[in-house]
């Protein structure tokens, strides 16, 4: 069977301690098993990133961003290998998974551009013979915790302005699919950044609080489930690192009466079951705003989804394929019947889905409620399954109230004609990331992404000019050259610039 190992400096490195299984999701077998890694696989990777990152950081930002444009062409040379072995652990379709990769080398473009995004600032003759100047400068080692969900989009977001930015990185990405991880970091070598610079190390809790504790690990940047988001923003600022930590999600599209239905279910169709919803800008909640739309949009949605067809990740016909793991799909049908037994409507029924050839799969099929009440656990908590909500809304004022009083507020949609009541929305809801007529509103790689609430736990979102910001630390010279005609009468007085 084959084994994923941890990428240390000087190679791959296995051990004799714990494994995990991964699974293909297309027909439930065990196809390889991941090492788990421990404190001391930590501090061996630690200690080589250490080695490396003063070197690193000297090293010019052109210099730099050259080794990542030169990662960007090996990861484009390598897409089509990258995308079937993320779609094999993975389960999404092969279209998805290519773009998976696509979403992170966006980031990586922005980072090549880095030594503009690094430069400081500079006040000449703030004082009497004194100039001013910043530098930013990286922390040192970094670290990143990534979900199973985008095992290529999310560590690139975070390796990519880290590694620009002068710091070394130790990836530690989700056990149930870290192949593409594993790949990613071996084109990071081959691309010509140092031993020790990026590294990828396995493991479970028992990883991810030896990250915590290490004291030489300056910055953790995490994206998964809110409550151990929380987990690791508290227990790391305790340890006095910089923590960015992203959590679960539950958007909300708002449909006003005028919006193109036709145009809200085809989005709704990608949005809502694309990669089995197993995304945290999915769109799971539909909030059509009277009655008459509300009766509009189910009429509409029925056929659409009984038109979707869920397939294999190699089919590409398919338009989204199983979930991740046997445990998964059983947490999103105890989902289903939890919203059943709440007393949503069920409309369309996905449980019990399966695909002939494929019965062991971990296939769910899409389901549709209406009906639901904000008072629902099904819809207060994240699902993250093909599975949509309806939550009908009297008028604008109780549609706005949905997603701006719900727990988690990483992204919203609005689908209108009306330009003054999408600006009245996208000013007033209270989430971090709003799409106008957009239902994934996730940003370009050159804006940043973070939600609000229990989506996200610290004050700088990933990528473009805030991940930059995370990665770095500003070091501020005040300077006087002077030439000898200073009396120093008044050395004891604070310092002016007047």
């Amino acid at each position: 069977m084959r084994t994923v190992d941890h990428v240390l400096a000087g190679g791959h490195e296995g051990g004799a301690g714990r494994t995990s299984p991964i699974y293909d999701p297309n027909n439930g077998y065990v196809q390889a098993e991941v090492t788990l890694g421990d404190a001391a696989i930590l501090d061996k990777a630690v200690e080589a990133a250490k080695a490396a990152q003063p070197a690193w950081a000297a090293t010019n930002p052109q210099k730099r961003a050259r080794v990542l444009f030169r990662f960007k062409q090996l990861v484009e040379a390598h897409i089509d290998e990258l995308a079937h072995l993320l779609s094999s652990e993975h389960g999404k379709v092969i279209a998805d998974a290519k773009g998976d990769v696509q979403r992170g080398l966006d980031v990586i473009e922005f980072c090549c551009g880095i030594p503009h995004a690094v430069k400081g600032e500079h006040s000449q003759g703030a004082g009497p013979g004194i100039d001013v100047y910043s530098m930013r400068l990286p922390l040192g080692i970094g670290a990143g915790i990534t979900p199973f969900n985008f095992p290529a989009m999310i560590p690139m977001w975070m390796f990519g302005p880290a590694l620009a930015t002068g710091n070394a990185f130790i990836l530690k990405p989700s056990e149930r699919d870290p192949s593409v991880p594993v790949r990613l970091t071996e084109l990071m070598v081959e691309a010509g950044a140092p031993e020790g610079i990026l590294q990828c190390v396995h493991g479970d809790k028992e990883m991810v609080d030896a990250i915590i504790a290490h004291p030489d690990i300056a910055g953790i940047s995490f994206v998964g489930s809110s409550d151990v988001a929380h987990y690791i923003y508290s227990q790391g600022t305790l340890k006095n690192k910089r923590v960015q930590a992203m959590g679960g999600a539950k958007n909300h599209g708002i449909v006003m009466p005028d919006a193109d239905l036709d145009q809200v279910v085809n989005d709704l169709s990608g949005a809502a079951f694309g990669s089995a919803g197993e995304r945290c800008m999915a769109l799971p909640v539909v909030v059509p705003v009277g009655e008459d739309t509300a009766e509009r949009l189910r009429e509409k949605l029925l056929p659409a989804i009984a038109a979707l067809r869920v397939g294999v990740s190699t089919d590409p016909e398919a338009h989204y394929g199983p979930v991740v793991t046997g445990a998964h799909k059983d947490k999103v049908e105890g989902w289903i019947q939890k919203g059943v037994d709440e007393g949503a409507e069920l409309v369309v029924d996905g449980r019990g889905f399966s695909l002939q050839g494929h019965e062991e799969g971990f296939f769910i099929g899409p389901s549709l409620f209406d009906h639901v009440k904000p008072d629902m656990e099904s819809y207060k908590e994240e699902i993250f399954g093909p599975v949509l909500q309806m939550v009908r809304a009297a008028n604008f004022e109780e549609a706005l109230a949905l997603p701006s009083q719900h727990q988690y507020g990483n992204g919203v949609a609005i689908f209108t004609r009306n330009g003054h009541a999408a600006r009245e929305f996208a000013a007033r809801v209270n989430v971090g990331m709003v799409g106008i007529n957009v239902p994934i509103p996730v940003p370009v790689a050159y804006h940043t992404f973070g939600g609000w609430k229990r989506s996200a736990f610290g004050d700088t979102n990933q990528h473009g000019m805030e991940g930059v910001k995370f990665w770095t630390k500003i070091k501020t010279v005040t300077q006087r050259w002077p030439d000898g005609s200073d009396s120093g009468d008044n050395a004891f007085v604070i310092p002016t610039m007047g």
